[in-house]
């Protein structure tokens, strides 16, 4: 198991923790409450800074009630943190795009994450030809 060293930012924030311990996702919170127009872009603060261990990387994704609780639409479809963001002042931020008037309170779950080991050094070949099934083109669905 991996020890993971968080620095938290914000007093008052509740504690990292798995997702009501149904998954291996963990739920990050806003720092501070964020008011938001329509139309407007905010960082919202997530009130940890976190030393992943080397070799490893954070994906940070928008919980599945987020849009619909607050309007709120994550403007890189999913962060990416990786162990160089280690530092003091290196805290986690949401960026988020408004789609409504809305209100983020304090310690309101709005985003998760979860830990993985960084990608093994690949090699790419160049062919002329692929050995596997023709599907059409366009995920499962085919043409």
């Amino acid at each position: 198991m991996e020890n993971i060293k968080v620095h938290y930012l914000e007093e008052g924030l509740e504690p990292l923790c798995y997702v009501d311990g149904k998954s291996d996702w963990i739920d990050l919170r806003a720092a501070r409450t964020v008011e938001l127009r329509a139309g407007e872009f905010a960082l919202i603060p997530l009130g940890v800074a976190i030393a992943l261990p080397e070799g490893y990387e954070a994906h940070i994704v928008p919980r599945s009630s987020t849009f619909k609780n607050y309007g709120l639409l994550q403007t890189n479809s999913m962060g990416v943190v990786d162990c160089s963001y280690r530092g003091d002042g290196d805290q986690w931020r949401m960026p988020v795009y408004a789609t409504r008037d809305t209100r983020v309170e304090k310690n309101a779950r709005i985003c998760q994450f979860r830990v993985v080991q960084n990608q093994p050094r690949l090699t790419f070949e160049t062919v002329d030809r692929l050995e596997g099934p023709d599907r059409g083109g366009f995920g499962s669905t085919g043409k």
